[in-house]
């Protein structure tokens, strides 16, 4: 055989192979996942650009550069089922493990009775305003501010974890949804990303408080603080004052709850952000 005929055929053997292995091989490489999550992570993925991905019946954004994003609740149990259709290739399933976490109890006493057990009045009120806080957090921007990562708005004590059973005055209520971090009053409080401020105002339970949109569903929320800095509709930069730390709403001391979204599902800010610096955290 001479060595026309080699090249060839071995031309012909390489073309079997893409023709019968490479289509699989395409679509296992068209998206990246995470083997695993914590309850109270966030995913981020990437996919061809072209594709399409749903979580939990949930189409969601694809950016320029094929990346998505989705959280993963505080009571949330895998497998988590992610589907992708991309164009020329046939759908695909990929699951994702979930790391269970278990939660402690907080006791805080001390918090003002009517922020415990409000009367009918103020319980209307405090309806209200979760529905502002609920439509603050339902922006779908094609923004991705959140792909360059999360800093912590302040730095100090871990009071209180995400996830906790809070106990408040003896009276059981819903899990920790943040971080509580102490530090002294008018403690300048940080964007942790760029974004857009979609609510600044002060609420009956979280007080001073300030959500940031970051894109794709992601948001970050800082309350009880002593005074606001910013605005509905104001752009942000990472690491920008947006407020003082106080003790305002359902507080017992100076600290500032922070607090991380996607769209309504809480996620724990420790999973998400660079390591806490402070010692004892």
């Amino acid at each position: 055989m001479n060595e026309r005929h080699t090249r060839l055929l071995t031309s012909l053997s390489l073309l079997v192979l893409i023709v019968i292995a490479g289509p699989g091989r395409a679509h296992a490489a068209n998206i990246r996942l995470p083997r695993e999550v914590p309850q109270g992570g966030l995913v981020i993925g990437h996919v061809l650009p072209s594709c399409h991905v749903s979580y939990a019946g949930q189409e969601l954004r694809i950016g320029k550069d094929g990346r998505f994003a989705f959280g993963v609740g505080r009571d949330t149990k895998g497998p988590l089922t992610v589907d992708t259709r991309c164009p020329g290739q046939p759908p695909q399933t990929r699951h994702i493990a979930v790391r269970e976490r278990t939660w402690p109890t907080e006791r805080v006493n001390g918090v003002p009775p009517k922020t415990v057990s409000p009367p009918p009045a103020i319980a209307e009120r405090i309806a209200r305003e979760r529905k502002l806080v609920a439509e603050a957090r339902t922006r779908n921007d094609a923004r991705e501010d959140f792909e360059h990562g999360f800093i912590w708005p302040v730095h100090g004590r871990i009071s209180g974890r995400f996830g906790s059973q809070r106990i408040y005055n003896g009276k059981p209520r819903a899990p920790h949804s943040g971080v509580d971090i102490a530090v002294p009053r008018s403690t300048p409080v940080k964007a942790p990303a760029a974004g857009v401020v979609t609510l600044a105002k002060r609420l009956y339970l979280s007080g001073n408080t300030v959500i940031i949109d970051h894109g794709f569903g992601i948001s970050s929320v800082m309350l009880h603080m002593e005074k606001l800095k910013v605005k509905p509709g104001q752009h942000v930069r990472q690491g920008q004052v947006v407020g003082l730390s106080g003790m305002t709403g359902r507080a017992t001391g100076p600290h500032v709850h922070w607090g991380m979204n996607w769209f309504g599902v809480r996620m724990d800010p420790r999973t998400v952000a660079r390591e806490h610096p402070a010692s004892g955290s």
